[in-house]
């Protein structure tokens, strides 16, 4: 904000590098970010103290995306937020899309479960299943309101009434961030919900929002008055809105990469489940017509064991060990 007044001034890369924001709300929702980080790695140290393995990548996306908080709100982006509207479209890309495909994908309700004791489990799942946040999490609510936030935002009076209220401003940066992670938990996320989308629905939800990011570039692109006059250009807009049309692409394509690649996964683990099921019932059916007493100990673990037979005789046990991606 360090340029307050000025319309669409020239960025200065010192500028992005060195203009940290130091008022009391940037500073505030900093330690936000870091409590948030550092809570979430102390919960995979408690979980790595049971004895349970937490992904090194799932603990490095979150991070990734406390970081890129910070950086969308805190940093010399934010010095040129209320005057440069191609910045001011980067910081909303990154806390509406990059920001919450990192922490979504880092599964922070499911790291929750399985390092919290019981009490705290049944309060989130609590929370999970609450009425109100099965209306706030419902896929078409969530659709609405991610496809016109941006729309709703830029295209209207609101986006210079907001860059003339600072607080009001910040308070669309939560706006953002928050609708980001609801769209994406459901798309790409890994953590239990009250609604689960199937691939392929969530392949046409992404299908779905393609058109309104190129409706809104395109309005953008070709607008004959800046979208707030008092603090863009009109060749500041049309940039802002090239760079959105291009960015909001690319996230979607993006993102069906990475639906395609967790259906793959998912296939695979059920394939490789199936067959330990199969070697399961295979060790039992044996166990319950042999009198080897090796054989009935291996019909007992049911679905650990790899087991081979001959004649009647157990001759082999051998652990498959982890599947891939089940961790």
């Amino acid at each position: 904000m360090l340029f307050a007044g000025a319309i669409s001034p020239p960025v200065q890369l010192h500028t992005l590098i060195s203009g940290w924001q130091t008022d009391w709300l940037s500073l505030m929702a900093v330690a936000v970010d870091i409590a948030l980080g550092g809570g979430y790695v102390l919960a995979a140290w408690r979980l790595s103290h049971k004895g349970r393995h937490w992904s090194p990548w799932r603990t490095a996306s979150f991070l990734a995306g406390t970081v890129t908080i910070i950086v969308a709100t805190a940093s010399g982006l934010a010095s040129y937020d209320d005057s440069v509207f191609s910045i001011h479209v980067i910081q909303h890309l990154l806390l509406m899309n990059v920001a919450p495909i990192f922490l979504v994908l880092g599964a922070p309700v499911t790291l929750a479960l399985q390092a919290s004791g019981r009490r705290t489990q049944t309060t989130i799942l609590g929370v999970l299943h609450h009425p109100i946040v099965e209306v706030i999490t419902n896929p078409l609510v969530v659709l609405f309101f991610f496809s016109m936030t941006m729309v709703g935002y830029f295209l209207t009076p609101f986006y210079q009434f907001s860059l003339e209220h600072p607080l009001l401003h910040d308070l669309t940066h939560l706006h953002f961030l928050i609708t980001g992670c609801l769209y994406w938990w459901l798309v790409v996320g890994i953590d239990p919900s009250r609604w689960r989308l199937t691939p392929p629905m969530k392949l046409g939800f992404l299908a779905v929002d393609i058109p309104v990011g190129t409706l809104l570039g395109l309005a953008l692109t070709q607008a004959t008055t800046s979208a707030a006059p008092s603090f863009h250009t009109l060749a500041d807009t049309q940039q802002g809105g090239g760079l959105l049309w291009i960015a909001s692409e690319l996230f979607t394509f993006a993102a069906i990469g990475i639906v395609v690649f967790q259906w793959m996964r998912s296939d695979t683990r059920e394939a490789v489940r199936g067959d330990r099921r199969a070697d399961a019932d295979y060790a039992t059916r044996w166990a319950a017509q042999a009198e080897d007493p090796d054989v009935a100990r291996v019909g007992a673990d049911l679905e650990l064991t790899e087991v081979e037979v001959v004649d009647g005789r157990f001759v082999h046990v051998s652990h498959p060990g982890p599947v891939a991606g089940d961790r």
